[in-house]
């Protein structure tokens, strides 16, 4: 099974059951966040997690197994055209120069890694208009000189 194949099967059986992936998540034991790119395809579960994922929607081991598979994490090099993910390369276009300025003011010369790194996404109620709060948490890896 393709990744693309268990992600449609997972939306779907998730669709059905009528859950959240905050409550689906609970029930795994997970981060929303990273059960959701799991899900999408993005990232890969253990056994235990992908068998319980997919007992919670009802799924079959195969999409278990694919849950299971390392993905291959690429993506279009195209701007994207939906407005939500438009809108975060656009505060990485216009805030990135000033985040690595930053990071590399507070931390040396290095990079944040998305690989010892979590992602919170959480929502701030305000009378003006509620607010989408994003939280990246990544471990600094400093360049070394050789």
């Amino acid at each position: 099974m393709k990744k693309i194949e268990m992600t449609e099967e997972i939306l779907l059986a998730k669709k059905q059951i009528g859950s959240s992936w905050e409550e689906i998540a609970e029930k795994v034991g997970m981060s929303p966040v990273f059960l959701t790119s799991a899900a999408l395809g993005m990232n890969s579960l253990k056994k235990e997690d992908s068998e319980k994922l997919c007992e919670i929607l009802e799924l079959s081991g195969e999409v278990a197994s694919a849950l299971q598979e390392f993905p291959n994490k690429k993506w279009a090099q195209t701007v994207p055209t939906d407005p939500l993910i438009y809108r975060l390369y656009e505060v990485v276009g216009v805030y990135g120069e000033t985040i690595k300025e930053i990071v590399h003011e507070k931390f040396g010369d290095g990079i944040m890694s998305a690989i010892d790194f979590s992602l919170d996404i959480d929502k701030e109620e305000d009378p003006k208009g509620d607010r989408v709060v994003i939280k990246m948490n990544g471990k600094f890896l400093p360049y070394k000189s050789w």
